[in-house]
């Protein structure tokens, strides 16, 4: 499991003072920064290896300005060439927001997917989802 704590900004709460449904997703994003390092620990951009190929977010509880967000980033399922991401924002102890994200390993000078390296695998595997 990866976590990254978050401190919800005044930017990230909607007309109602809530935390907006807009933030969850760009949270959920750079949650992933550890998963990315490991497909690609130089994050050189003109040769990134992952194409995000579905998001799916559920809001389940309100969130609030002032209260630090928890979110919790599994590997949930390694395909041959996907990665499956749950994610989880906690406050206060509850479970606010869930997510799940798939990442293909891509070769784009071909366009197509390409197998997971086996010592990626063995990092990835690292964090699943128990």
């Amino acid at each position: 499991m990866f976590l990254l704590n978050i401190e919800p900004r005044f930017s990230d709460t909607d007309a109602l003072g809530h935390i907006s449904n807009t933030a969850f997703p760009v949270w959920f994003e750079a949650a992933r920064a550890p998963i990315f390092k490991i497909f690609h620990p130089s994050q050189d951009l003109p040769s990134w290896p992952l194409i995000l190929a579905r998001v799916e977010l559920d809001l389940l509880a309100q969130t609030y300005l002032g209260k630090t967000v928890e979110v919790r980033s599994y590997i949930a399922k390694l395909g041959t060439s996907s990665c499956h991401v749950e994610q989880e924002a906690w406050q206060d102890g509850k479970l606010v927001a869930k997510g799940l994200s798939i990442m293909v390993y891509f070769d784009y000078s071909n366009e197509r997917s390409m197998p997971i390296p086996d010592a990626m695998r063995a990092q990835l595997n690292e964090h699943k989802k128990s």
